[in-house]
């Protein structure tokens, strides 16, 4: 039977990884930087496009992290990160902290706030959380906070569609 005719209830997979990874690649995200200071001082960060509200009350946000990540046992164990939201003149910092680097943040302007995480300049908004939840799914794990400090610049974001960086633009008649 094709793939295309399978009905729901097909235990078989219908698909495999690649249509799989296509298929989101049509979901546009916005792209983030989420940043923590580990036990040993040191801050980690990494490029996640997995980053979603979850609740208004309380406010809870969530991202997801590879089980492989060198940076999980960080996360893992902090329990405040912040969450850097791009701008769209930021794509050389996504793609920095998306590569294995030996200091990311060498060179990148930031500060710290209630989080002890950096808090990058130029993105179009900072959100600092405290662990709420984490949830192995899969090859990921999920993790969800509760903001406790948000902050918001103005410009366009930076958004992943399809395999590239792309920015945000309002279509005619969709002002606010």
């Amino acid at each position: 039977m094709p793939s295309h005719a399978r009905h729901a209830g097909d235990p078989a997979q219908a698909f495999d990884e690649r249509q799989f990874r296509d298929a989101l690649a049509q979901f546009a995200t916005g792209v983030t930087i989420v940043c923590t200071r580990a036990p040993d001082r040191r801050y980690v960060g990494f490029t996640a496009n997995s980053f979603n509200s979850v609740s208004l009350s309380p406010p809870l946000v969530l991202w997801s992290l590879a089980r492989r990540s060198a940076s999980l046992p960080a996360f893992e164990a902090s329990q405040r990160y912040a969450i850097n939201v791009l701008s769209a003149q930021q794509v050389d910092l996504a793609r920095r902290f998306s590569r294995p680097h030996a200091d990311r943040f060498a060179g990148v302007a930031h500060r710290l706030g209630w989080s002890d995480a950096p808090l990058i300049d130029g993105c179009i908004a900072w959100l600092e959380c405290r662990h709420h939840a984490l949830h192995r799914a899969g090859d990921h794990v999920l993790f969800i906070g509760e903001v406790v400090t948000v902050e918001r610049s103005h410009g366009p974001g930076l958004v992943f569609h399809h395999g590239r960086f792309a920015t945000t633009s309002p279509l005619p008649g969709t002002e606010r």
